[in-house]
């Protein structure tokens, strides 16, 4: 048995589901409200014969890792090990020995950083200069203190390194966790005389740590962060993840800004789905990490250059992760200093409006060079067409490009041609990848969710009732989207007489049909998912009733692919020459025939 495989035979998958969603029982599975939309009645499923789950509202399914997954945004091998623990399950057991090593030194960091947040915070406590600063001055409660373990790095050589050493972590264990240094050829405390602000996992572990100067020194930085670990990676770490993740879930999109005391304040203010990276050193690995919980990316960096200019950078990683990235502007240095202010100028209603008045990324762009530059000289045309035409050749729509060459040539008062050719000559390629508009992500959204339950719910009859296996006839893979549905709808096609077994899960019924089972076992969650979806809204239903549902789910999925392809098509038109345009119409009388 492999690891994965231990895990779930110690899990019940409604034990791991009912952390997060309240569930009640429903015949032989279990009902709750779907954790991604506010609905009312309770449409998200757990089936614990089957070991899946399934929300009809978002068409989200899977098992229990999927699910630690989409609620905790955690990879693979985060999600079993955090499921491991639950289960009591060793994963040393199932790993290399030189696997075995790494992990035993994670843990190692980890342990010590959490041991370490606790000393700091019981150093915070009795240094009143250090509470002062954080109270009076910060204006932060007792109560943020505690949820965000901020604590006080005392000002001498050795207090963390001795007090570590006393609960059995050696030199080198400090040294790997970024808590120690080699001073005056012995190990003495990396943090000195600074504010200590946790570094947390997106799980709430303490992986590292940000210092901040309590007494401001022109000789030493203000801050100073643990450096590379092998728990901690500046690259990808998002500062507040562990605490903003089930409110950025909920609103829909996420608030990116650039101090950690940034992210604490508006936490306090009660706007919670808000984290900061490093500083302005933002990487694609920041944005992949948010695109776990969403995809949409609003920016706050400081109104200074460097925060211009990290701006700027972020807007071709948006386009290359596939994020929609918009941009905020406040009246203030930062958020905190917004926040602080007293309204209507301040505040955290004035923080929230500025969120919510975000400007999609190559507007804000356009506005921002607009002020700066003298668009009525040669040299300022030329410095901002020079400035945004290095983003819009990265965007990623046609469309979209097509825009914002247009807006750049009336800014400048010259012909489109000219902006096109020097776009052209710029050196990198012109995209004509056909996308929708980010501004129209969620429309996008709602058309592929009402794909995917349009074939999802035509399939489960198909796999669950043979008789309606006659509308398969005509069907092609091409109806259907790669992957599981493509592969379901080859195979019903190829055996007719299959039967699914609706009770439980049919694919561990076949040990007599290996070749059947080989065929299925790839997409085997996929077929629990959609077998369950016909067991709570079509086993009930006459073979009449449910033929009638399944051939007009069929027309609709017939009717989608026809009008693609011919938009494609329409596309190809205006370009093409007589003869070519001969074809197109042929192909546009083809594919509308299949409606008849």
């Amino acid at each position: 048995m492999d690891a994965v495989a231990e895990v779930k035979s110690r899990l019940n998958i409604e034990d791991v589901i009912s952390e997060y969603v309240q569930l009640k029982r429903s015949g032989r599975n279990f009902k709750g409200l779907s954790p991604w939309t506010n609905e009312r009645t309770p449409s998200f499923m757990v089936s614990p014969e089957k070991q899946i789950w399934h929300d009809f509202s978002s068409g989200k399914g899977g098992d229990m890792f999927s699910f630690v997954m989409e609620m905790e945004g955690l990879d693979f091998r985060a999600t079993l090990e955090h499921l491991a623990r639950k289960a009591g399950v060793d994963l040393e057991q199932f790993r290399p020995e030189q696997s075995r090593a790494i992990s035993r030194q994670k843990n190692r960091v980890i342990e010590a950083s959490e041991l370490a947040a606790k000393f700091y915070q019981k150093q915070l406590t009795v240094n009143k200069a250090a509470l002062s600063y954080l109270i009076k001055d910060r204006k932060f409660t007792k109560q943020t203190l505690l949820s965000w373990q901020l604590g006080y790095a005392p000002n001498t050589s050795f207090a963390c390194t001795d007090f570590l050493s006393k609960h059995g972590f050696t030199t080198d264990e400090t040294r790997l966790a970024g808590l120690s240094t080699e001073r005056n050829r012995r190990p003495s405390d990396m943090f000195r005389g600074r504010i200590m602000i946790p570094l947390h996992d997106s799980r709430g572990s303490v992986i590292g740590f940000t210092a901040r100067l309590l007494i401001d020194d022109k000789d030493a930085p203000k801050y100073i962060n643990t450096p590379q670990t092998v728990a901690y990676d500046k690259s990808r770490h998002v500062f507040g993840l562990h605490l903003a993740k089930e409110s950025i879930r909920k609103k829909g999109y996420v608030v990116v800004v650039e101090g950690n005391m940034d992210v604490i304040a508006s936490h306090q203010a009660g706007i919670i789905n808000v984290v900061a990276t490093a500083g302005t050193a933002i990487t694609d690995r920041h944005l992949r990490e948010l695109k776990r919980f969403t995809g949409d990316v609003r920016l706050c960096f400081d109104a200074d250059q460097a925060g211009i200019t990290a701006t700027e950078r972020a807007i071709p990683l948006a386009q290359k992760v596939g994020v929609n990235l918009s941009i905020i502007t406040i009246d203030a240095k930062d958020p905190d200093e917004l926040i602080s202010k007293n309204p209507p100028a301040g505040g955290p209603k004035a923080w929230q409006k500025s969120i919510e008045a975000a400007k999609y990324a190559p507007d804000w762009l356009i506005e921002l060079y607009k002020k700066a530059l003298d668009l009525s000289t040669a040299q300022g045309k030329r410095t901002f067409t020079d400035a945004l035409l290095i983003t819009i050749r990265r965007l990623t729509d046609s469309v979209e490009q097509e825009h914002y060459l247009k807006t750049v040539a009336e800014a400048v008062d010259t012909s489109l041609e000219a902006v096109k050719t020097k776009a052209r000559a710029g050196g990198e390629q012109m995209t004509t990848a056909a996308r929708k508009k980010p501004v129209k992500q969620e429309t996008l959204d709602k058309n592929q969710l009402d794909f995917q339950k349009l074939q999802d719910h035509f399939l489960a009859m198909s796999l669950m009732q043979p008789k309606v296996r006659d509308l398969l006839k005509n069907m092609e893979p091409e109806f259907f989207s790669k992957g599981p549905p493509k592969t379901l709808l080859e195979f019903l096609k190829k055996n007719p007489e299959f039967r699914g077994e609706r009770s439980k899960d049919f694919i561990e019924t076949l040990a007599a049909k290996p070749q059947v089972r080989e065929e299925l076992q790839a997409i085997g969650n996929y077929v629990k998912i959609i077998a369950l979806q016909f067991e709570e809204l079509y086993q009930d239903l006459s073979i009449q009733d449910l033929t009638e549902q399944a051939a007009n789910l069929k027309h609709r999925l017939i009717e989608r692919y026809v009008k693609t392809e011919n938009t494609k098509l329409a596309e190809q038109m205006p370009t093409a020459n007589e003869k070519e345009l001969q074809k197109l119409m042929q192909k546009v009388d083809k594919l509308n025939k299949l409606l008849n």
